[in-house]
């Protein structure tokens, strides 16, 4: 058995589509190769790297199969990567050169829309690590996420606050576009509207406690930073 672990290894790294998966498979196609071993029988007539080569291959496909998917794609892309990795194999060979993903297709007689999927399902197996350096002057992956105090941090508490707005009243929403979007002072707006500015005061104060117990019932609070009614009052 043990002049034939080059055969193992082979198989190993013909199936392992990254380096640092390569030491897992080729354990695996170990213990291929003892499964065969003790399945051969040589009163059959068929020679040992014959039969071993199926087995070994079987126990490394079964293992990348249930083992080696982060998220696992169909089943159907799944059978049609390995029949993509296995004619690129063979291609490469007769045109001494990786072949293109429209020659790939057509040899399959499938569209290369399916051969691109095929292959872009391999990087289910080991996505991109968050540490992963930047290429290119590029932000890494971790750079991308959102952290505290970024202006996605509190993007859901502002679509809750959107989501109550809009069961105001149309008078009531511009009345708050002015005095919060604008920023108008009370004053303005009061002689705008020809009413008093504590009218206006009121009135603030009236849809912020509106506002406020909506978002509570919803569960999302005055996170959003809705001023609270006093400083509708203080607001000058």
């Amino acid at each position: 058995m043990l002049d034939h672990l080059h055969l193992a290894k082979a198989i190993a790294a013909r199936y392992s589509a990254h380096n640092h998966d390569l030491e897992d498979v080729r354990q695996v196609a170990y213990m291929g190769l003892i499964k065969a071993a003790r399945g051969y029988d040589e009163a059959k007539g068929v020679s040992f790297t014959a039969y071993a080569a199926p087995t070994i291959a079987g126990e490394v496909k079964r293992y990348l199969r249930d083992h080696c998917w982060v998220v696992r794609p169909p089943r159907p892309v799944q059978d049609l990567r390995r029949l993509v990795l296995v004619r690129t194999e063979e291609l490469t060979q007769d045109l001494r050169r990786s072949p293109s993903v429209e020659e790939l297709a057509a040899d399959l007689c499938l569209d290369p829309g399916q051969v691109r999927e095929a292959l872009l399902a391999g990087t289910s197996k080991r996505p991109d690590s968050l540490d992963t350096p930047a290429l290119d002057g590029r932000d890494g992956l971790q750079d991308l996420l959102a952290g505290e105090g970024s202006p996605g941090d509190r993007l859901e508490d502002v679509l809750a606050l959107r989501n109550a707005i809009r069961n105001l009243s149309a008078e009531d929403r511009r009345l708050l576009y002015r005095r919060y979007y604008r920023e108008e002072t009370q004053s303005t707006i009061a002689g705008a509207l020809g009413i008093s500015q504590m009218q206006v005061s009121r009135r603030l104060a009236k849809i912020l406690v509106a506002l406020q117990a909506q978002l509570l019932d919803d569960g999302a609070g005055l996170s959003s930073g809705v001023p609270p009614p006093r400083q509708a009052h203080r607001a000058r």
